[in-house]
């Protein structure tokens, strides 16, 4: 339970300390993915309902000595599985500021199989351990299906290929069982007095509250905005053990005593999962990325702000924040009919490399601007690279001056 609580925890608390290297994912997107699951260890146990022990006189000591006319047998097993499958799609939305909220739906399939097993018959009293055990086991598939509630923080760490995410999610959980069977026999006595044991079988479902911590990264698609390449770790646990309809018996017989009972329920213990999946991200709002040959430079009809960036940045300085928020005023106090935001690198990198990045960086502004009241509507996003100079360099120059985002209020 530490290790679950300290996951989450930990998701909490390094949330709000990377917002300011943010990648912002703006409005509706959608998202899916497949790969494996890992149910750990699970515990089955199951119990007769009291029954009437029977007997004659002159039983021997070990008999005499259980002094009571009740019994019943108690068998537990501890069930692995094998390694399974997980897929989940999800719908969310993006707030512009590395923060995302989604619902998400599952599907995890896994094959139960175990061989331990332990037991014991009580009477009165007084109870007698099954050893040692024999011909115990359970056997059987579990298929979970869980809708949760989810929330994700995109980080930018300076790779424009790659933007790493955290979050947590809760939800319910329910888990189906099916030709779900186990059992557990052994010896009494020290296997001169007799034997006992359970068998029982279930086709039910357990459902639970669940919770979950993720931590992925994703992979933009540069010739598709909006793309992304999906590659993430989930832990889902439900809360607490349940129970679960079943049909059986059990019974012993030492000597001149025994007894049989029936088994109407039994009991599984919490499910932990650890997913590993591949998948894919669409986000709405990405605009296309405009693909032109180089013009000159054009003095803007309108009122215009400059927001620069660090080299190979797409990250907001505190000075480009304050710009931006004149910007974002400005458009509040003058008739406009459009906002245009205009991203452009200078040419250290590769043309197709500098294209993505003056994109991401008019994204981050109309992200920005949005944040401070501006109409997501009334954006539009262009990108032009390192196409347009607004001062003339040669190939590979780090130009300050050319790394920006022009505002444009027409």
């Amino acid at each position: 339970m530490r290790l679950k609580t300290t996951l989450l925890a930990t998701t909490l608390i390094a949330l709000p300390l990377m917002a300011a290297n943010a990648q912002p994912v703006s409005g509706p997107y959608v998202s899916a993915g497949a790969g494996v699951n890992f149910l750990q260890n699970q515990t089955f146990s199951a119990s007769t309902n009291p029954f009437t022990v029977f007997g004659g006189e002159g039983g021997g000591e070990q008999a005499r000595a259980l002094g009571s006319d009740e019994g019943l047998v108690r068998g537990s097993n501890r069930g692995s599985a094998r390694t399974g499958f997980v897929g989940l799609g999800s719908i969310g939305w993006g707030f512009g500021n590395g923060f995302r909220a989604e619902l998400e739906g599952s599907w995890r399939d896994n094959r139960i199989h175990g061989n331990s097993g332990t037991g014991s018959v009580s009477v009165g009293s007084q109870t007698e351990p099954l050893s040692p055990t024999y011909n115990s086991g359970v056997r059987g598939r579990s298929s979970q299906y869980a809708v949760m509630v989810n929330a994700l923080f995109d980080m930018n760490i300076g790779l424009n290929w790659m933007y790493p995410y955290i979050g947590g999610g809760v939800g319910y959980s329910w888990q189906r069982f099916n030709g779900l069977n186990g059992g557990v026999n052994g010896d009494l006595f020290g296997g001169e007095g007799g034997g006992g044991g359970t068998f029982w079988r279930s086709n039910d479902t357990a459902g639970s509250f669940a919770y979950q911590a993720i931590a992925g990264a994703a992979f933009p698609i540069m010739q598709i905005p909006g793309l992304s390449l999906t590659a993430e770790y989930r832990f889902m646990g439900t809360v607490g053990a349940q129970n679960l309809s079943a049909r059986g018996s059990g019974g012993f017989e030492t000597f001149d005593a025994g007894g049989e009972g029936n088994i109407t329920r039994a009991r599984v213990s919490e499910a932990h999962n650890h997913s590993i999946l591949l998948g894919v991200r669409y986000a709405f709002n990405a605009a296309p990325a405009a693909l032109i040959a180089a013009p000159a430079a054009i003095a803007p009809a309108g009122k215009s702000f400059l927001v620069f960036f660090d080299w190979d940045k797409s990250t907001l300085t505190d000075r480009a924040r304050g710009i931006i928020r004149e910007a974002a005023a400005t458009s509040k106090s003058t008739a406009h009919t459009r906002i245009e935001v205009n991203g452009y690198a200078d040419t250290s990198g590769n043309p197709r490399y500098n294209q993505g990045l003056s994109m991401r960086r008019a994204q981050t502004v109309a992200a920005e601007l949005v944040r401070n009241g501006v109409a997501r509507g009334e954006i539009a996003i262009k990108a032009f690279g390192d196409t347009v100079l607004l001062v003339p360099t040669g190939p590979g120059v780090r130009e300050p001056q050319n790394r920006r985002v022009e505002i444009i209020i027409r």
